[in-house]
Order: C-alpha cells, then structure tokens, then sequence
C-alpha cells in the first residue's frame, strides 16, 4: 500500500505496471485473504499488517464490483491511463515538446504493430504501451528469451513512456507550461 503511494509520487508509470501486478497476484490468490495473508501480507511488520491486509480487500471488492475478477482492469488504473493520454495529447499538440513528438513518432511502429497484433485497437495507445512493458516484465519474471526486435521495440516505447512519465510529475508540481 505505501509502496503503491511512493510509486504513485514518484512515477506514475511504475505506478500502473505495479498495480497491474497486484491485480494479477489477486487474481492469482483467487481472491482469498487467508491466502493472501499466507503470501504476502506475513511479511510485512505487526503493525503494518492491519492496514496492508484492508488495503487488499478493499481492491478485491473493487475488482469484484467493477466486473474485473477474470481480466480488466480496476476503474483506478484506467484513470490512470485516461490522465496520461490527456497530457499526451495536449503535449502532440504542442511545438513546445519536440523531443516528446520524437519520441512518440518513433515508438509509434511499433504501437500500431502491436495494436494490429492483439486486434484491439479500440484501446487506447498508451494501455497498447504498457501492456507491452507489462508482458516483458512477465517474461523475464520468467526468465524467458526476448528477441532482438521486440527489445528494440520495448526500449522505444520505454523511452517514450519515461518521457511521458516525468511529464506528467511536472505537470502535477506546476512546472509544466504549454503557452508560449
């Protein structure tokens, strides 16, 4: 729970890649606390263990709520993504960003391939993005093999949402200034 509170201050994009991993490991414990409480919450001190223990039962009645027990996300998590693509939108828009465009345009080939590859393309870009970082921190939990292509492709994206990231951080302290 205060590792989700730092995250949250100190870069949103690590952010929603743990509380990614956090619905996936409730989903992963069925939902149960007592198996939860087995796994994770043990490990956190006596007087922490109260508060860590509502924290997740409050997420798993939010998931259950919300319809996203199966696959989904939590409604928290989308706004997370609907703010972000505001600021990005409004950074695109801007001449005052060019490193940002730069960015964007060059991790956007690899986006549309993504897109193209999952066939959801409804979905926003930005969740195109982190699901993308998402599925290779899954795979190298694993230990699995990444091509060179995709490592190409990862560390654009990377780029760019890193970039996006600390904008967003400026943004949220004031220091952002769109006008000219």
């Amino acid at each position: 729970m205060k590792l989700a509170q730092q995250l949250r201050e100190r870069n949103i994009a690590e952010y929603l890649i743990y509380m990614w991993q956090v619905e996936d490991l409730l989903r992963a414990n069925k939902f149960d606390l007592d198996s939860m409480e087995d796994s994770i919450i043990s490990r956190y001190a006596d007087d922490e263990k109260t508060e860590v223990r509502e924290w997740y039962e409050n997420l798993i009645d939010m998931m259950r709520d919300e319809g996203v027990m199966e696959h989904g996300h939590l409604q928290i998590n989308k706004n997370v993504i609907i703010q972000l693509t505001d600021l990005h939108n409004q950074l695109l828009a801007s001449t005052k960003f060019p490193f940002y465009t730069a960015a964007y345009y060059k991790a956007l080939p690899y986006i549309v391939e993504l897109r193209n590859k999952n066939g959801n393309k409804e979905e926003p870009e930005l969740e195109t993005c982190f699901e993308a970082l998402y599925g290779i921190f899954l795979l190298r939990l694993q230990k699995k093999t990444i091509s060179e292509e995709t490592a190409k492709a990862i560390e654009a994206i990377s780029s760019f949402l890193s970039m996006l990231a600390n904008y967003y951080d400026k943004e949220k302290k004031g220091e952002l200034k769109f006008d000219e």
